[in-house]
């Protein structure tokens, strides 16, 4: 079974914290990288954080230092955490599988997506 499902989603102001989950199923969990896309409205899609095939994680240098991702293995469970938001962090946010070690998608497996607003 193919299944990516993010929560977590929310409004806050900025200067604000969120953590979204992206639960996988366990067909995805064992064959796949995972990373955590998000789009606004007019911009192009950006991979914004990922967990690659050894356990490392890799952050767009868009958000370094103020979003972390991280999983819960037995859960098969990814989390973004999201810090000091700002405006422009506003966002859908989605989980896709990914070819290892890159933002490529493959496969074609995405989550419904978890809507994040920022205000000020």
């Amino acid at each position: 079974q193919v299944q990516l499902v993010e929560s977590g989603g929310g409004s806050v102001q900025a200067g604000g914290s969120l953590r979204l989950s992206c639960a996988a199923s366990d067909y995805v969990y064992r064959k796949y990288c995972i990373a955590w896309f998000r789009q606004a409205p007019g911009k192009e899609r950006e991979g914004v954080a990922r967990i690659n095939a050894d356990g490392t994680t890799t952050v767009a240098d868009s958000v370094k230092g103020r979003l972390t991702i991280s999983q819960d293995i037995p859960k098969r469970t990814l989390y973004l955490q999201m810090v000091t938001l700002k405006l422009e962090d506003t966002a859908m946010y989605y989980c896709a599988t990914v070819l290892c070690a890159s933002w490529s998608p493959i496969d074609n497996h995405w989550g419904q997506g978890t809507q994040v607003t920022v205000s000020s």
